[in-house]
């Protein structure tokens, strides 16, 4: 149990920190530096300092042994894992982590009045959830395999990562935002009253979900069927050389 109440107060405070190091990057960049919204330099600076903040959150999640800002992240291992921790992953650490993101805005607004609004969707609300359930199900299909081929090499496989989600943050951030995390855009949309609209539960919620439990279902089958492959071939091997003896 105590080892569940510290993965819970990292879970909130990793999620509040998240949602503070966006607003803080873009505070150095356009503020700080004085680099306007699309110029070339302070975009590259911009997305320097995004892969030094998830190699920085990395860190935490392997210092906490498994503490969280995304339910995206947690929910893929739940939803492979047994009942009693999807329950807890469900039930507790997911209301946790979305507590802590709408704490951080709150601070970040009485902080920086007018600071921003978070994620807009600018599409309709299909063309959203269909951005959102895609840019997920590529994020945490790259992070399955990650998991499985490049586990023993932290650097690398913060590397990948890192440089993944940013990549599909790119493509989506014209669309829906490209956040792949509904704990973050929960704190801005409780902030502006609009976490029960139809938009948000829909393309920043539901699709999400669905695109993490896809993810993990098709990289079971295909992991499956490799090690039925494995199993096979290894067989057929020891055959070959007992035929030959």
């Amino acid at each position: 149990m105590a080892g569940g109440w510290r993965l819970l107060a990292a879970d909130f405070a990793m999620s509040f920190m998240w949602v503070w190091s966006s607003v803080l990057n873009k505070i150095l960049v356009h503020q700080i530096l004085g680099y306007g919204a699309h110029e070339l330099d302070g975009q590259i600076i911009r997305y320097t300092v995004s892969i030094i903040n998830m190699f920085f959150f990395a860190f935490l999640a392997k210092a906490t042994k498994g503490g969280a800002y995304n339910p995206l992240s947690i929910l893929s291992a739940a939803f492979s894992g047994d009942f009693s921790n999807f329950l807890f992953t469900l039930g507790a650490r997911v209301p946790t982590q979305v507590v802590g993101a709408i704490y951080g805005v709150r601070l970040i607004l009485d902080t920086f009045p007018g600071i921003g609004r978070g994620p807009r969707l600018n599409v309709d609300i299909a063309k959203g959830a269909l951005t959102e359930g895609l840019l997920t199900f590529s994020i945490v299909f790259i992070s399955l395999g990650l998991a499985r081929k490049v586990k023993d090499s932290f650097f690398m496989k913060t590397w990948i990562s890192s440089v993944s989600k940013l990549t599909l943050h790119i493509l989506g951030s014209d669309l829906t935002g490209g956040c792949m995390n509904p704990a973050s855009v929960m704190g801005w949309a409780f902030a502006n009253g609009e976490h029960i609209t139809k938009e948000h539960l829909v393309v920043y919620w539901l699709a999400p979900v669905q695109g993490t439990f896809a993810a993990v279902w098709v990289f079971g089958i295909l992991t499956r069927a490799k090690n039925n492959e494995t199993v096979a071939a290894t067989k057929d091997h020891t055959t070959k050389l007992k035929s030959e003896n």
